[in-house]
């Protein structure tokens, strides 16, 4: 199942838990803690609270939403930041593996998590963002359950890194430009891989893609095996859940959105021009004058194929995120 960043008030969110980043004695705190206990109804969620406590850190237990929208509340321990050396992403790491376990125990198909320990707690907001993609991207994996990751402020994901950094770089040249020299150059690559192949039975991607006139589904299907992937392997890592798939899968002349076959492309590990040409059969191409297929672009040439990374660079840049909801 799908993983998103969302910028939101936790306490609005219409998922069936939240994650309150609890205190462990569980007793009403301030921030996101406060604003949960305040919504869910203060001395309803104090006494639910109350045998449970207190708690370890890294640990989470359940109680009823009451009068949040969300049907339970997990309430996790995180972590305070000293120096990073003392035990601090193992225990945040536990935070949300044992919240999200808690949450497929009592069968829930959704949940919604803050970015724990990042507030008063001192976790530095770039860590504590990568021990929680990387955590629930191991944990969905294994489960079928969305998840949502509530952020407020989305500049501090990436300022200042390296990463940040080559991405503005090449927005600046590709944004709102005719530029072709990357295409033109894989295009070359393309033409002396062709022509060094050896025999004519070694399938051939891109002449599959472009002369393909079969559905979509088909295609899908043709390119899953020649990629030697397995098709639940593919659609958890083109971030949509298992029902949107099936739909594809089947055909029936449905077509994905643009943002879904971006997906399916990542998640085979598409060149460029394999991808615009599996966009092609959809009826969608990329354009340097869309800022979001100028950092979708970036990723491919760069062949950086990993879908929550690159969901996290979206949201920065106020862009739709790719994946199922």
């Amino acid at each position: 199942m799908p993983f998103f960043l969302v910028r939101n008030d936790i306490t609005k969110m219409e998922t069936d838990a939240i994650v309150n980043a609890a205190n462990t004695a569980l007793l009403m705190g301030g921030g996101v803690c406060g604003a949960i206990f305040k919504a869910a109804g203060v001395h309803e969620m104090t006494e639910a609270c109350f045998p449970l406590s207190p708690i370890k850190t890294g640990e989470a237990v359940i109680t009823p939403g009451f009068a949040l929208p969300a049907r339970f509340v997990i309430h996790t321990a995180g972590p305070v930041y000293h120096d990073g050396k003392s035990g601090e992403r193992d225990l945040l790491q536990q935070c949300y593996h044992n919240s999200l376990l808690l949450a497929v125990e009592h069968h829930c198909s959704s949940i919604a998590f803050p970015l724990i320990s990042s507030g008063i707690f001192g976790y530095p907001k770039q860590e504590a963002i990568e021990v929680a993609r990387s955590t629930i991207e191991d944990f969905l994996a294994e489960h079928e359950i969305t998840v949502f990751l509530v952020l407020f402020d989305k500049e501090s994901l990436l300022a200042g890194t390296k990463l940040h950094t080559s991405i503005e770089h090449y927005i600046d040249e590709h944004y709102l430009r005719k530029h072709k020299e990357v295409r033109e150059l894989l295009a070359i690559e393309a033409m002396e891989l062709e022509e060094s192949r050896s025999t004519l039975h070694e399938p051939n991607l891109e002449h599959v893609l472009s002369n393909l006139d079969e559905p979509f589904s088909d295609s899908l299907r043709t390119l899953i095996q020649i990629k030697g992937k397995t098709e639940v392997e593919v659609y958890k890592k083109a971030n949509i859940d298992r029902k949107l798939f099936s739909k594809i899968r089947t055909g029936g002349g449905y077509v994905p959105s643009k943002r879904t076959v971006i997906g399916l492309a990542i998640a085979l590990e598409l060149t460029l021009d394999e991808a615009d040409n599996l966009l092609e059969k959809a009826g969608y191409a990329l354009s340097h004058s869309s800022i979001f297929d100028v950092i979708i672009e970036y990723f491919i040439v760069h062949k950086h194929y990993k879908i929550l990374e690159i969901n996290e660079v979206l949201f920065s840049y106020d862009q739709p995120l790719l994946g199922s909801q």
